[in-house]
Parts: C-alpha cells; sequence; structure tokens
C-alpha cells in the first residue's frame, strides 16, 4: 500500500471534477485580485517609468539604500540563527531531561516564548529595555531588540524541534546506549541528538526562513533593515510602492533560495538514508 494510499483515499471522477472547479475559480479569483490592483496602481500613477528607472539608471538606490538594507537584514537574521541554535539545542535537551525541575523549567520556557508575538516582544525588548539601559550602544539598540526577540521566538521553537526530533527515533537507539552502560544523558548526547539533528535538518533550513522574514519586523522599532531602507527609498525618489515591490520581490528571492535549499538537503537525506 502505498503512502498516499495511507494518507488519504484517492479521489474519484467527481471529487476530481470538483477539485479542477475550485482550481479554476481559484485562479480567476487570483487573475481577478490581480487586474484590480494593477487597476488601482495605474490610477495612482505607480507603474509610470520614470518610478521605475532609479532602479537601473541610478546605482545610489541599489549602494545607498537596497544594499545597506540587506546588510541589516542579514546582520540581524545570522545573528539570531546562531543565538536561536544555541537556545533551542540546549532547552530542547533540557525538556529531555529526566531531572523533572530541569525539564519543567525548560518546557515553561519554551511554551511561554513559543505563544508570545515575535513583534510584542521586539517592543518590549526595545522599550522596555535596551532604548533606556547602557548595556548597548544607542545606535545598537534596535538590533539588540530584533536579535533578542527573534532568538527567543525561534530558539523555542527549534528547541521543540529538537524534542520531537529525538521523540521520533526508535527506542532501540536508547535501549542500546543504556545497554552498554551509558547514561541517559550520554545516550542523548552522543547517540540520539546526533541522529535527530540530521533527521530534522530541512526543518532546521526552514526555521531559517521564518527567522530573515521576521526580521522585516524590526521595521516597528526603527531597526534599519531592508523594508525600513525601502521606505527612505521611497521617500527620496518619490516611488514609494515600487520600492516596496522591489524589497518584496528581493525578500521572495532569498527566501525561495533558503527554501530549495530546504528541499535539496531534504533529498540528500531520503537518498543517503536509503543507502544505509
Amino acid at each position: 500500500m502505498s503512502t498516499q494510499a495511507v494518507l488519504f483515499d484517492a479521489p474519484g471522477p467527481r471529487a476530481r471534477l470538483r477539485h479542477r472547479i475550485l482550481t479554476a475559480v481559484g485562479a480567476i479569483l487570483v487573475i481577478g485580485i490581480a487586474y484590480v490592483v494593477y487597476l488601482q496602481f495605474q490610477k495612482a500613477g505607480q507603474l509610470k517609468a520614470f518610478m521605475w528607472e532609479p532602479f537601473v539608471t541610478d546605482p545610489d538606490v541599489w549602494t545607498s539604500y537596497l544594499i545597506p538594507g540587506l546588510k541589516g537584514t542579514f546582520t540581524a537574521a545570522g545573528i539570531s540563527i546562531v543565538l536561536a541554535v544555541v537556545f533551542g539545542l540546549l532547552f530542547g535537551m533540557g525538556r529531555l531531561s529526566p531531572f523533572a525541575p530541569l525539564r519543567w523549567f525548560c518546557s515553561v520556557i519554551v511554551e511561554f516564548f513559543r505563544a508570545v508575538p515575535v513583534l510584542l516582544m521586539m517592543v518590549f525588548a526595545y522599550f522596555g529595555y535596551f532604548a533606556t539601559s547602557n548595556l548597548v550602544p544607542n545606535q545598537h539598540a534596535p538590533l539588540a531588540a530584533v536579535v533578542t526577540a527573534l532568538t527567543l521566538y525561534n530558539g523555542a521553537v527549534i528547541a521543540e524541534l529538537v524534542r520531537s526530533g529525538v521523540h521520533g527515533l526508535p527506542k532501540g537507539q536508547s535501549e542500546a546506549g543504556l545497554s552498554v552502560g551509558l547514561t541517559s544523558g550520554q545516550v542523548l548526547r552522543s547517540i540520539q541528538l546526533p541522529q535527530a539533528l540530521t533527521a530534522m535538518l530541512p526543518a532546521l533550513v526552514g526555521q531559517l526562513v521564518v527567522v530573515l522574514k521576521d526580521s522585516a519586523l524590526g521595521y516597528g522599532i526603527t531597526y534599519l533593515e531592508l523594508l525600513n531602507w525601502s521606505k527612505t527609498l521611497g521617500s527620496a525618489y518619490a516611488n514609494t510602492v515600487p520600492a516596496y515591490i522591489v524589497a518584496g520581490i528581493l525578500f521572495i528571492v532569498i527566501n525561495y533560495t533558503l527554501t530549495r535549499f530546504a528541499v535539496y538537503l531534504e533529498g540528500r537525506m531520503k537518498k543517503r538514508r536509503a543507502r544505509a
């Protein structure tokens, strides 16, 4: 029996016809909405050629606005990814600890930060601490708040990935380790965790896409990332909508590249497991 047959019944002729009709209706709605948006942009004069020319003819658009914006986005995302992975591994292992108080403490921390919106954490971190403290220079306070929020939220998600990845392993893995005299901690660190990390690597890369995308929330606390620089670019060249559209395209290209990388990794993992 194939995997698809186990997960759901194969659609019959009527179901396939219904799917085609719904797909056609959905496509018509999307095209209709896109056409209305196009008309509104055209009516507002946002599609005139002179608004788009600076992206091709003026190097300052890139060197003074978009590239610094990308640099800010990559800086916040890069620092957050490293710290979130460390946070996720520590608290993920803590959730698997046989010591109950440590397990409960880690569970509370992980569930709490998974439940709080990222933007809310950024606002609290910035206005509640970094903007008024001397821990970091004032010019780096927005970056510190963005990194703090992204680290706590995505670290909590990675901790849950670690926990579920280890629980997804066959019990024989841990039993074999215990039978040769290893402690439960040694079994976790030397046997289960490496296998779990390998299995969840595609999901981890997918979470990196979330980190990169959520860095745009730093706009709300004046962090100078791609979205914020696009707003400045739009004000300088009087082409706000084209600037935001270009920023959106850049986000899509970057995130699509990361997504394809995750798919590539998943494919390699499947081939490696098939050969094992």
